[in-house]
């Protein structure tokens, strides 16, 4: 197929937690429109795409993003013209020998990843079908479980959560809507469990879960089967965690922060491993940091009851991945597209991880953007599981209609069943 890009525009919009976004429309000579703007995370990986912004103290904290805009109709935008719309690696290989740069740090890992987005929608807009069934190749026959960041940690008034993501999994049912009926329920009732166990209403927190009512992980995940048993909802929802360790770790000491003490690279494991004998977990993603390549190895052997995950560790990037796979150091990789800047490689780091048995997770951002792809490749790809955020808050409640919707038009369609991929 063949059909030409006839213009490149763009603009500043602003994110989920309003902070600026270049956002990208294609158009073609057939008429299709394609829309993208990058997400950007607030707990970021160093090896990461670079963020272009213009560093103004006096716009929006200097977050503006001027300067990825010109760069996307002004730089990028005539190399474009003219270029196939299907030909999306030809696209996207031309933006990365435009910007030179290992990291996309002259035009920006956001501005290359928001053209990149508008060109893939407006191909499958040329082609009149959702963007999920030309990622599929064909119509899909399952969406995957969401899992819910339902407890948030970080720095609270008189402790730090040194966790991250608290998250529950309702794998136990193949209809998409009762899994999210599931884990709303859950998440209404841990509001009353949490109450009762504090003397007031949670807080929310930056990612619009619940802010962590403790230090400790296990009282947390307590809390959270507490309401799960409330629902009667008992061995029909697991856990995950997120735990994001190299925010909580000290390179000087090489240890990490875990309920108010520093711990080693095996402690930490040894501790994870407690928790994985007492609750299900379906995984846990960046137990350790970013750069201990040794603690993750040791990880995959110990923790047998549930699956290791990297995000930081890997980054969506293809040579991360590679090293990741033949050291042994995850069992899976969370899938988040723009940190590596372009759909062509997301999608080369998703095909080798699934021609080599690791486990893609599709991933939104905590700052994200209502129409987010990385849904497109959820559904598309048809993966076992995907990271959402709480049920709270417009971009995430968008996010399950987005999987409701797909599975009702998508005929045979249903739930992923998990199962045969759980460890516990």
């Amino acid at each position: 197929m063949e059909d030409r890009i006839t213009s490149v525009t763009a603009q500043q919009i602003i994110d989920c937690k309003c902070r600026p976004a270049v956002e990208v429309e294609v158009r073609t000579e057939s008429g299709a429109v394609g829309r993208g703007a990058a997400p950007t995370g607030t707990s970021v990986g160093m090896y990461e795409a670079f963020v272009l912004r213009d560093g103004d103290p006096s716009s929006y904290k200097g977050l503006s993003v001027h300067k990825a805009v010109d760069a996307a109709q002004n730089v990028i935008g005539p190399e474009l013209i003219g270029m196939n719309v299907f030909d999306q690696r030809a696209i996207d290989e031309k933006m990365i020998s435009l910007d030179g740069t290992p990291d996309k740090k002259k035009l920006g890992g956001n501005t290359i990843y928001s053209v990149s987005i508008a060109v893939f929608r407006a191909a499958a807009d040329a082609r009149r079908i959702p963007l999920y069934d030309h990622i599929a190749g064909g119509k899909i026959r399952t969406v995957p479980v969401p899992c819910f960041n339902i407890v948030n940690g970080g720095k609270y008034e008189g402790f730090t959560q040194a966790f991250n993501e608290f998250l529950i999994v309702p794998y136990d049912t193949d209809s998409i809507d009762f899994a999210i009926e599931m884990a709303v329920t859950v998440f209404q009732k841990l509001s009353d469990v949490l109450t009762e166990y504090l003397g007031h209403k949670p807080q929310v927190a930056s990612s619009y879960g619940y802010a962590a009512p403790s230090h400790d992980p296990e009282i947390i995940l307590g809390l959270m089967q507490k309401a799960i048993d409330r629902c009667g909802y008992s061995g029909r929802i697991a856990f995950a965690l997120d735990c994001a360790s190299s925010e909580m770790y000290d390179k000087d000491t090489e240890t990490y922060l875990l309920k108010g003490q520093r711990v080693s690279s095996d402690q930490l494991i040894a501790y994870a491993k407690g928790l994985t004998e007492r609750f299900d977990l379906v995984f846990i993603e960046d137990l350790l940091d970013e750069n201990d390549w040794d603690g993750y190895r040791k990880a995959v052997i110990e923790l047998d009851r549930t699956i290791v995950l990297g995000d930081d560790l890997t980054v969506t990037n293809l040579a991360l991945l590679k090293k990741a796979h033949e050291t042994r150091a995850i069992a899976g990789f969370v899938l988040k597209p723009n940190q590596v800047g372009t759909i062509t490689e997301a999608l080369d780091a998703y095909r080798f991880a699934n021609e080599n048995g690791l486990i893609a997770v599709p991933s939104g951002r905590s700052g994200g953007v209502v129409d987010d792809v990385v849904m497109d490749f959820s559904v598309g790809l048809q993966v076992p599981f995907q990271k959402n955020g709480a049920p709270r808050s417009g971009e995430r409640i968008e996010k399950l209609n987005f999987l409701m919707r797909a599975n009702a038009r998508s005929s045979d369609c249903r739930l992923y069943d998990i199962k045969p991929l759980l460890k516990f």
